[in-house]
């Protein structure tokens, strides 16, 4: 408050009133600037303990950005990559994805989370914390906690394609953990993994967390095994959650919510891509349909056309030509069998030291070691 200001208010007040009253303002002042220095502490404390680091821009999410749109939409049967979903809206709808009841992947993974995290932060020791697809960083702080009671240093690296939801979350985290430094990465999996430059901390433990290996196919499984082996150091570990074998009648509801979201979730990858390139995909003329491919062990994403339609990406110099019924695969989620996981592991030198699973066994957290390079 200015001295001005505060003298006119004094000049019409009595004596005693106006004692008081400046007893009132002085206090009021001193609690003001009180905020506005812890604010300040906060906020220097947030500029030594945060560093993000952006490999990819907000608008552009490769440096290759369209050609695998290209090639996903002129090929037959039609698909693009998952990756498209998450813009910031996209992210947001994930996250309520992993609320719904329907969703068990989310709610199991947690509790397993919950028996296991001090098992591991045992197994492993001090440990910088690398999470691909970190989102709100949710599971994150199940281990983060786990870490801080064997009063180990907290180290985390959160790497996602959302600039907003990563900072965003890494200022929350910052907040409710004193002791933490955040070194985040905007970017995809590929990019960051190439760019890990060596932890400050005596290892490191690479996250992959909500199975979301099962949305790569065979081949894209055994090139990103290849980039998480090429980007850790002997020693250094891999967690990897991955949901397991089971019936579709438990499956095929996960990824048909009663809500809509999931519904919502894999539209909004139509209206992602008209930013980006363009386009004139219309959202209503497009429907979500989800179901278990028993033969290969997944579940399938599809976008449906409702008629037979043309779209065009005019900044990809792109037109696609739509049959009534014709669908767009937007996404697989294979379901895995722990035995031929750890197997793939340990030919590439990641020798599994504990698995943990939940009493149902539908969902699988697994712990590995790098021990060599073979592959």
């Amino acid at each position: 408050m200015s001295a001005d200001v505060y003298n006119i208010i004094c000049v019409h007040l009595s004596s005693s009133a106006v004692k008081n009253h400046k007893s009132s303002i002085l206090a009021i002042d001193i609690m003001k600037y009180s905020r506005i220095s812890e604010t300040e502490k906060l906020a220097n404390s947030w500029e030594t303990r945060l560093y993000l680091e952006q490999l990819v821009t907000p608008s552009v999410p490769s440096e290759m950005s369209g050609s695998d749109v290209i090639n996903g939409l002129s090929q037959h049967p039609k698909s693009l990559p998952p990756r498209y979903f998450y813009d910031d809206r996209g992210s947001k709808l994930f996250e309520l994805i992993c609320e719904l009841p329907e969703y068990y992947l989310t709610r199991t993974e947690t509790t397993i989370l919950q028996e296991c995290a001090s098992q591991i932060a045992h197994l492993t020791g001090p440990a910088e914390i690398v999470e691909l697809g970190s989102g709100s960083s949710t599971k994150t702080r199940i281990l983060l906690d786990a870490y801080s009671q064997l009063g180990y240093p907290l180290r985390y690296l959160p790497i996602d394609i959302s600039e907003t939801i990563l900072e965003s979350s890494a200022y929350q985290l910052l907040t409710d953990y004193p002791s933490l430094e955040i070194h985040g990465i905007v970017s995809t999996y590929d990019l960051a993994l190439a760019k890990l430059t060596p932890s400050p901390l005596p290892t490191r433990m690479i996250c992959f967390l909500g199975s979301t290996l099962g949305n790569l196919n065979p081949e894209e499984c055994d090139v990103f095994f290849s980039q998480i082996v090429g980007a850790m150091r002997l020693g250094e570990y891999f967690l990897l959650g991955v949901d397991l074998h089971k019936s579709k009648d438990i499956l095929e509801p996960a990824y048909n919510d009663s809500q809509g979201v999931t519904a919502a979730f894999n539209l909004n990858m139509l209206q992602h891509l008209n930013r980006l390139f363009e386009g004139n995909f219309d959202l209503t003329q497009f429907q979500h349909w989800a179901f278990y491919n028993e033969e290969f062990h997944q579940i399938e994403m599809h976008l449906q056309s409702r008629r037979s339609q043309t779209v065009e990406l005019r900044g990809l110099n792109l037109t696609v030509e739509f049959e009534e019924g014709e669908t767009i695969r937007s996404e697989i989620s294979r379901k895995f069998d722990l035995k031929i996981i750890q197997e793939e592991l340990s030919r590439r030198g990641l020798v599994p030291l504990q698995v943990w699973t939940d009493k149902n066994h539908r969902f699988g957290l697994m712990l590995s070691q790098l021990q060599s390079k073979l592959g």
